[in-house]
């Protein structure tokens, strides 16, 4: 009898186990592979340039030195190779629960004369998840809030969003999840599944596309990825899908990204159909970066950094082995990506997570 109820038992925490794996595929955004070293297919080499960082999201670069948001509520320093982490300190706490933390970041563009920068993080409890995006300022070798540009920004445990970019038309950008309620990324009226656009001081500007909105478009599932072509002022960005059909697509103003009415490339009057989608596949797509024609996105399922050309519609892996990459920065010539092995859903090396560069040749 006591062998018979040991055997139920295990077949009761196998299944439990594989309907908690179920949901994290739902997301797109787990892994089973563990991460190896190597080198991409352009044949420069990868290098490390920090290790043991915990669970990074979001990577920031001052002259020399990176600022990476971990997800548990510090600031990673990286300076000559050296890693430090720093405080924030926050009016309202940061909420670690799921997909959740502290996670975007973006200098402000003055930021040599006053030391500030914006972050999105989340808040709340696990019953009312929120998350708001704050002005912070660095001073002691410590980041303090000033004031918080906007609260209540829906959350969940899953799909946040959490991208935040300065565009070229020195406004903010703000990606936002539909918080596991995809009707709500069809509600204009509310921030969910949107993409938000406001002035640097958190107002609401006079030419956004639906009026006293912050709304800049809508129809998103959970965008993780924003990036421009700066020569023409074009918004890329990266989302992703139900069970793969996952999306890189070019934002307009106003428009209607479809969710969840269609997905990859499913059509409808109204709506808009990505540029790239990844079919029956899942790259889990997060950060993204536009250089020389070519977009550059991490790919957490996907465990790789995966190149776009835009003129010829081609679509490869850059680099892969280092598991799971939530982000990537460009700098002249050479790309910096960060890992996330650390975050619950991979299989972390002792060295994880690490931020690494990979310099790119001419002709990427």
């Amino acid at each position: 009898m006591k062998k018979r109820m040991i055997f139920c038992f295990a077949l009761y925490f196998i299944f439990a186990s594989g309907c908690i794996v179920k949901q994290e595929n739902d997301t797109n955004d787990t892994s089973t592979q563990p991460a190896k070293e190597v080198t991409n297919p352009l044949g420069s080499s990868v290098e490390t340039v920090a290790e043991k960082l915990d669970v990074p999201w979001a990577i920031t670069k001052y002259k020399d030195t990176f600022y990476i948001t971990e997800r548990n509520g510090t600031i990673a320093r990286i300076s000559d190779g050296n890693l430090s982490r720093e405080s924030v300190h926050l009016d309202k706490d940061v909420l670690r629960y799921g997909e959740g933390g502290l996670l975007g970041l973006a200098l402000h563009p003055d930021f040599a004369a006053n030391n500030q920068a914006f972050v999105y993080h989340t808040y709340g409890t696990k019953e009312s998840v929120k998350n708001r995006l704050v002005l912070l300022k660095y001073e002691n070798g410590a980041w303090k809030e000033e004031r918080a540009l906007l609260e209540d920004i829906p959350g969940a445990i899953y799909h946040n969003g959490g991208r935040i970019a300065i565009g070229p038309d020195n406004m903010l950008y703000v990606t936002v999840g539909d918080a596991t309620i995809p009707e709500e990324a069809q509600n204009t009226g509310s921030l969910s599944g949107s993409i938000l656009r406001m002035e640097l001081d958190g107002s609401i500007p006079k030419d956004n596309p639906i009026p006293d909105s912050y709304v800049y478009s809508f129809g998103h599932r959970n965008p993780q990825g924003l990036a421009w072509d700066r020569e023409t002022g074009m918004l890329y960005e990266s989302e992703h899908g139900p069970s793969a059909r996952d999306e890189i697509n070019i934002i307009e103003p106003g428009k209607n990204y479809g969710w969840p009415v269609i997905s990859g490339s499913e059509e409808e009057n109204g709506m808009e159909t990505p540029l790239f989608n990844s079919g029956t596949n899942t790259w889990a797509p997060s950060g993204l970066v536009y250089h020389n024609g070519s977009l550059f996105v991490a790919s957490l399922r996907g465990e790789m950094i995966r190149k776009f050309e835009l003129e010829s519609k081609k679509e490869y892996a850059l680099v892969e082995g280092f598991g799971r990459m939530r982000d990537v920065l460009v700098d002249g010539d050479t790309i910096y990506a960060v890992t996330n092995n650390t975050d619950g859903r991979g299989n972390p090396i002792p060295e994880d997570d690490r931020l690494i560069k990979i310099p790119l040749n001419r002709e990427d």
